[in-house]
């Protein structure tokens, strides 16, 4: 939902730390937007931010690494047409914020005789997805030491060859100011807070590695025993389970995705060919294809910055647009690409609330918030026990896309070989290797399972980081070629 009195706290909270310290009111926002304005620009913002981040790590049973940071600063841009100019400082002041307005404002010649005029202030609408507590400060230095000397303990009583145990608590507490040359002013309060288990296991000297974790905005409470438990069974299971693995087979043949996390499949073979910038240079697989079928009946993709208290979601981006569900692909027919306002302009659309930037000394670009496929009306068991000979991948590691021609290439975590039906070992080594439109075309089951990752991802693009969630259903895909290494 979309609510003010929550944006006009968090608008409160943004002045408490970005402005009034620094003495500075709306009244220098106006006066430094009117600047840039003095010269033909299409858009203009500022965009203050503060964070607070903090790291704990432990490896051989001890905490070996912590940090603590804080960081604050303005991002100053203007755009005229496709040109945009940016500056940036880490020092808030008045000085540094004209300067900086004085730089962009050279995008575009002097209007001759033309009065800047400073528009009537309005307050952004965004949602409600989370709250705005500092998550660092939800549970103090000892109890976090705790928890990861809780983790190595379950880790190393659950199986005799765990022979390492690594683990990782993180936590951000993040609050934007934006104001925009259209008299929008908009702020968030965002937390952010992750658990990593990693498990090394030895057997005859081999050593395998299985992981697990989750996290997303809310604090360090929603670790309880027992979520810390499930990471920790997932991340020994996984090792354990690659210690038996046999090396992949290759060719083409029927592959299982599992549900959550494999659906980072999804998202970089198709999220990222959906995103405006690659669609108005017509570089991408997808560009000029809406109304047309890109996938199978049934597949219906949504990215979605909405969903409370999720790793990828938004109050309101980067831009100071509210968050949205945006219905990409639609029962396998294209409907329309992720937008930040830039692009959305030139080509002639509304923005969706993708306008995300890693940091005030960036400018913002489209990117995706949390991106999944809706569920079918397959059990996953059945989907499995269709396999003649095939491929059931559970999780992934890292994968690249070529945004041009669609084509990926992904390496599974963690996979089984199946033959009628039956899973019959695990195997390592298997990379999917495909195209992501015509990946979408060969999806021919799809499982009632949809399931959202943990809240661990991280996308980069343009060299810059951002959090998002993942999330499919149980999935069979025909026909793809599988590089093993059997």
């Amino acid at each position: 939902m979309i609510s003010r009195e929550p944006t006009i706290a968090r608008l409160g909270v943004a002045k408490s730390l970005l402005l009034t310290p620094f003495g500075l009111d709306e009244t220098h926002l106006s006066r430094a937007l009117a600047a840039i304005k003095a010269h033909q620009v299409d858009e203009a913002d500022l965009y203050f931010q503060y964070t607070r981040s903090e790291g704990w790590s432990l490896e051989e049973g001890i905490v070996k690494t912590g940090s603590f940071s804080i960081d604050q600063g303005v991002g100053v841009r203007a755009v005229s047409g496709e040109k945009t100019a940016f500056a940036y400082s880490d020092d808030i002041s008045e000085a540094s914020l004209m300067d900086a307005a004085n730089t962009v404002r050279t995008i575009s010649a002097a209007a001759l005789g033309r009065k800047a005029r400073v528009a009537s202030k309005k307050i952004a609408s965004s949602r409600s997805l989370y709250g705005g507590q500092d998550p660092i400060i939800s549970l103090d230095s000892a109890a976090k030491v705790a928890l990861l000397e809780k983790v190595e303990k379950l880790a190393r009583a659950k199986d005799p060859r765990v022979a390492q145990v690594m683990a990782g608590l993180a936590a951000e507490h993040d609050v934007v100011l934006l104001a925009r040359a259209d008299g929008t002013l908009a702020a968030d309060v965002r937390p952010l807070v992750r658990l990593s288990v990693t498990v090394i296991a030895e057997q005859k000297g081999r050593r395998e590695v299985g992981s697990a974790g989750g996290g997303g905005r809310f604090g360090f409470a929603y670790f309880d025993d027992a979520l810390i438990e499930k990471y920790v069974d997932e991340a020994v299971s996984a090792a354990l389970t690659n210690l038996e693995a046999r090396p992949a087979p290759a060719g083409e043949m029927t592959v299982v995705l599992g549900p959550g996390w494999p659906g980072i499949l999804l998202h970089e073979a198709i999220g990222h060919g959906l995103e405006g910038d690659f669609n108005r240079k017509g570089s991408s697989a997808f560009s000029g294809r809406i109304g047309q079928r890109v996938a199978a009946k049934g597949v219906t993709v949504l990215d979605d910055g909405t969903l409370a208290d999720r790793r990828g979601s938004l109050n309101v981006d980067d831009e100071g647009n509210a968050s949205a569900c945006n219905v990409l692909i639609e029962d396998g027919i294209l409907k329309g690409y992720i937008q930040d306002a830039m692009n959305a302009r030139l080509m002639g659309v509304a923005p969706t609330g993708n306008g995300r930037r890693e940091s005030y000394a960036h400018v913002p670009l489209p990117r995706m918030t949390n991106t999944y496929m809706l569920g079918g009306d397959k059990a996953p068991e059945e989907i499995v026990a269709s396999i003649k000979k095939g491929l059931y991948a559970t999780n992934f590691g890292g994968g690249q896309v070529d945004i041009t021609s669609g084509k990926f290439v992904f390496s599974a975590s963690q996979a089984y070989w199946v033959e009628n039906g039956k899973i019959q070992y695990p195997v390592k080594g298997a990379t999917l290797v495909g195209s992501g439109p015509e990946c979408l075309k060969r999806v021919s089951m799809i499982g009632n399972d949809m399931k959202l990752d943990s809240g661990v991802g991280t996308c980069g693009k343009e060299g810059q980081s951002v959090p998002v969630g993942v999330g499919q259903p149980t999935l069979r895909i025909d026909g793809l070629t599988v590089g093993g290494t059997a």
